[in-house]
């Protein structure tokens, strides 16, 4: 007699470990073959066209500047094609650009990217955005507090792998530092540097409560905030992935930024679970910050909606439920679920790795279009920040 049945097959911790380790094989040997020949990620490189669009010139105007020659020229492809590296890219932006820099007197502008839920394009966002604002000339930093280190995977970095846990936050967390720049390190997108993470974050859920209990004067919640403090002055902007939860660190990301961003697809589960991820936020800032005399505010609270597929229904319906829950807050653009942004990740890359060429043109600037619109509008509320501190600066 035939069974459909799974075998009775017990599993022991030594059956854990060994899975683990063969995950952990499988993973290196993909990031290998799918970053080839280098196994390392590489910056992409931008024709004169891209260049044009992201300094806001006309093709005369680029082809001025580029026989000037004051600027980058770049290099010359086969076919008679300019071809321009990411850093003369981003040469380019910030002399083109020079409006839209930091003020001289205005520090960076800290952003978390933040939701109660997995799964809904939080990291991929905070990479996005990241690499978006650099290519506008801006200078950006990103720290990764989550220990499952997804956006430390994106820059192309295996946590387990290539980072110790004195790489992470982790030592600012235990007191042994107190700024956040020993863990800082470069990646290969230039104009982003990174703090990564590893699992060992872990570590942090506990060292941060005891240290409330043990030093009399401890704050746990302001442990990010003080250690960022250098950092804002060499940086336009700082980027903070969190965990799918409000754990201590996601709490400390929440109130050491300057400006909110949580990206929502548009599904009843999704709708629900960020209300609750704001109950509990208001629950906790109330004890934190309120009930101790002291007061939090931020420059921009965004609400993203994400993963949006046009041909449900349904989705059009909760979309309708989050404007009216959420008002002014909805960004005016919407990042469309497409087979680009999946391969995309599944390559340990953004919309901002992909190259062109190697994707249908429709699916591709549907997404890339969607990006570049949030980072326009971000940089706009960033640059409204820098204006505001600017003005207290002088009131003071």
């Amino acid at each position: 007699m035939t069974t459909n049945l799974l075998p009775d097959t017990r599993v022991t911790l030594e059956d854990l470990i060994a899975a683990s380790n063969r995950v952990g094989a499988v993973i290196e040997s993909v990031r290998g073959t799918m970053l080839a020949p280098n196994a390392r990620k590489m910056p992409p490189s931008f024709s004169t066209n891209q260049v044009a669009t992201i300094c806001g010139l006309e093709k005369a105007q680029m082809d001025y500047r580029v026989k000037k020659g004051d600027l980058p020229v770049g290099t010359m492809e086969s076919g008679h094609r300019r071809k321009f590296s990411l850093e003369d890219t981003r040469i380019w932006a910030q002399a083109e650009r020079s409006k839209f820099m930091r003020p001289e007197n205005a520090e960076a502008v800290t952003i978390s990217v933040a939701n109660f839920k997995g799964g809904v394009t939080k990291t991929t966002t905070a990479v996005t955005l990241a690499q978006g604002l650099s290519l506008r000339g801006h200078k950006v930093l990103v720290i990764d507090t989550d220990p499952q280190g997804s956006m430390t995977t994106l820059f192309g970095l295996l946590p387990d792998v290539d980072v110790t846990d004195e790489q992470t936050i982790l030592s600012l967390c235990f007191g042994s530092e107190v700024s956040i720049d020993y863990a800082i390190m470069p990646t290969y997108w230039s104009g982003i540097d990174i703090v990564p993470a590893n699992l060992a974050l872990y570590s942090a859920e506990f060292a941060l409560p005891s240290r409330q209990k043990s030093e009399g004067s401890f704050e746990f919640w302001n442990v990010l905030n003080n250690g960022i403090d250098a950092a804002r002055t060499r940086y336009d902007v700082i980027i903070l992935d969190t965990s799918p939860s409000l754990s201590y660190l996601t709490i400390n990301a929440l109130l050491a930024s300057d400006g909110l961003i949580m990206p929502l697809p548009p599904s009843t589960l999704d709708f629900t679970s960020s209300g609750q991820f704001w109950n509990l936020f208001n629950d906790l800032t109330a004890n934190l910050v309120t009930n101790r005399g002291k007061t939090k505010s931020f420059d921009f609270v965004d609400v993203l909606l994400a993963r949006v597929d046009a041909n449900d229904s349904s989705s059009s319906v909760v979309r309708e439920w989050i404007t009216a829950g959420y008002a002014s807050m909805v960004l005016p653009v919407e990042i469309p679920k497409t087979s680009l942004t999946a391969s995309a990740s599944a390559e340990f890359g953004t919309v901002y790795d992909t190259d062109p060429a190697t994707i249908n043109v429709r699916t591709y600037r549907r997404a890339y279009d969607a990006y570049e619109r949030v980072v326009e509008l971000v940089e706009g509320q960033i640059n409204t920040a820098w204006k505001r501190q600017i003005g207290e600066h002088h009131g003071a």
